[in-house]
C-alpha cells in the first residue's frame, strides 16, 4: 500500500518509479480518484452544515409564528439530509475503488534496482563454491538410482493428481533433516525465534502481506473462507497486523518451518517433471521486523542466513540482484540465492530475501513509536527463505550423486542421520 499523501505531493516521482514496473500514468488514475473522494465529501460536510443551520432555525421559526418559513425550513433539512445521504453514498463508492486500485499497486523497487524486463537482466552480486566435476554425466534428482525408490510420482498422483511426491525411506529422512538443520541453525547461530503457526489463514492476512488481491489465483481457499498459505512469510509477518510496538522490541526476527501450498496457476508448462515446482511443499521462512533506519541492514543479514545454510550444506550457489521486471509486487529490493544443480546444468532458485519498506506495514496498520517521541510509525518488513526444503533436498540429492548411483550426503546433516553418510544405489541408508 502507497502513501496517498506522497502520490498527492509528487505525483511525478511516483510515476517515474511505477514506469519502470512497465506501470504509466498510474497517479492520474489515482488522483482523479482520490480528488472525486474529497469533493464528495467536502460536498457532504457543506450540506451538513447547512442542514445543521436550517435545524436549529426551524424551532425559531416555529416560535415566532412563521408556519411558511417553518415549512420551507423543515423541507429544507429533508433535503439536505437525502443529499447528504447521496454524498456519503458517493464518496464511499469512491473510497472503495481508491483502495481496491490501491490494493492491486506494486511496491516501489529502490533506486538502486537493476531496470530489466526478467531474469535474464538480474545482476550477480556473488558466487561461491566450486561446481563439481563428475567423471560421468550427472542426472536430474528423480532419475538417481538411490533416490528412485523413495520418490514416487505415480502414487502421489494416484492421491493427490499432478505435482505432488509421496516420499519414504531414506529420502523422506533426508528431506525431514533438512529442515531440521535449518531451523536449528536459524534459532542457534541467527538468532531468530522459532514459531509455529498455522497453515489456515483469514482472508484479510494475505491482503496484509500482498497475496490478495492481485495473486489470488496461486493460492487455494476452502470452502469456508479460509486460504491456505502459500509461504509462512503471512502468518509471521501478520503477528504484527494492527499493533503499534515500542521501538525498544525491534528488530522481532522470526522463523518458522511449514507446509506451503500453490496453485502454480501461472507456470503452466514448467519444471512438470520431478519436484522442483510442487503444489504442496515445506519452506522454512524468516520473517524480520524493524525499524525504518535498520532494514537496509537487515536485508544483508538474512541474505547472509540463508547462504550460510547452503555453504554449511557445501553447495555450490551464486546470488542475484533481481531487476524491476523480475521482482515480485511486494518488494522494493531482493536477493535471489541459486543453488546448482548438476542435473539441469543451472543454478535454480532455492531463496528470494526481499525488503519491502513500509509497503506491508501500510496495509496491516503495524506501527512503532519512536523512542524520541512523536507520531507513531511504520515498521518495515522482511521476508525470505532460509531455505525452500525440496529444492535443497533436490541439490544435496544431485550434487552428491555417485557413478554407481549412490547419494554422498553433506557432514552437516549426518547428525540428524544418526551418523549414516549416504544412500546407497539400492535406496538403504548407510
Amino acid at each position: 500500500m502507497h502513501d496517498i499523501r506522497m502520490i498527492r505531493d509528487n505525483p511525478a516521482a511516483f510515476d517515474a518509479a511505477l514506469s519502470r514496473r512497465g506501470m504509466d500514468g498510474v497517479s492520474s488514475r489515482v488522483l482523479a480518484l482520490d480528488e472525486a473522494r474529497r469533493t464528495k465529501i467536502l460536498a457532504s460536510e457543506t450540506a451538513q452544515a447547512d442542514a445543521n443551520k436550517a435545524a436549529k432555525e426551524v424551532g425559531a421559526a416555529k416560535g415566532r409564528g412563521d408556519e411558511d418559513e417553518f415549512q420551507r425550513l423543515r423541507a429544507l433539512v429533508a433535503t439536505k439530509k437525502a443529499e447528504i445521504a447521496a454524498l456519503n453514498e458517493e464518496a464511499k463508492e469512491a473510497s472503495v475503488t481508491l483502495h481496491t486500485l490501491m490494493l492491486t499497486l506494486p511496491n516501489l523497487p529502490y533506486a538502486d534496482i537493476p531496470d530489466g524486463k526478467d531474469e535474464a537482466d538480474n545482476v550477480e552480486m556473488n558466487k561461491h563454491g566450486n561446481l563439481p566435476n563428475f567423471a560421468f554425466d550427472p542426472v536430474e534428482h528423480f532419475e538417481i538410482a538411490g533416490v528412485v525408490p523413495g520418490m514416487d510420482f505415480e502414487t502421489a498422483a494416484k492421491l493427490a493428481g499432478s505435482r505432488f511426491v509421496l516420499m519414504s525411506g531414506a529420502v523422506a529422512r533426508v528431506h525431514r533433516a533438512l529442515g531440521q538443520f535449518m531451523l536449528d541453525t536459524h534459532v542457534e547461530e541467527n538468532d531468530l525465534v522459532e514459531t509455529n503457526t498455522p497453515v489456515l489463514v483469514r482472508e484479510e492476512m494475505l491482503y496484509g502481506t500482498g497475496q490478495l488481491p492481485k495473486f489470488g489465483e496461486d493460492s487455494y481457499q476452502t470452502t469456508d473462507g479460509w486460504w491456505l498459505i502459500p509461504t509462512a512469510e503471512v502468518t509471521l509477518t501478520n503477528i504484527v497486523n494492527g499493533l503499534t510496538l515500542e521501538a525498544d522490541v525491534l528488530p522481532r526476527r522470526f522463523v518458522a518451518h511449514t507446509l506451503c501450498f500453490r496453485s502454480e496457476a501461472g507456470s503452466a508448462g514448467r519444471d512438470t517433471s520431478g519436484m522442483l515446482r510442487q503444489h504442496q511443499f515445506e519452506k522454512v521462512e524468516m520473517v524480520t521486523v524493524c525499524h525504518p533506519d535498520t532494514s537496509d541492514a537487515e536485508h544483508l543479514r538474512m541474505t547472509a542466513c540463508a547462504e550460510g545454510i547452503l555453504e554449511r550444506l557445501n553447495l555450490p550457489y551464486r546470488t542475484v540482484v533481481l531487476c524491476t521486471g523480475d521482482m515480485g509486487a511486494g518488494a522494493r529490493r531482493t536477493h535471489d540465492i541459486e543453488v546448482w544443480l548438476p542435473g539441469q546444468n543451472a543454478y535454480r532458485e532455492i531463496s528470494s530475501i526481499s525488503t519491502c519498506g513500509d509497503y506491508q506495514a501500510r496495509r496491516m496498520n503495524a506501527r512503532f513509536k519512536p523512542e524520541a517521541g512523536g507520531k507513531p510509525e511504520f515498521v518495515h518488513t522482511l521476508n525470505g527463505s532460509g531455505l525452500a526444503v525440496g529444492r535443497c533436498l533436490i541439490a544435496v540429492l544431485e550434487n552428491g550423486q555417485q557413478e554407481d548411483g549412490s547419494v554422498a550426503l553433506p557432514e552437516a546433516l549426518h547428525p540428524y542421520l544418526r551418523g549414516k553418510k549416504k544412500i546407497n544405489a539400492d535406496g538403504a541408508m548407510a
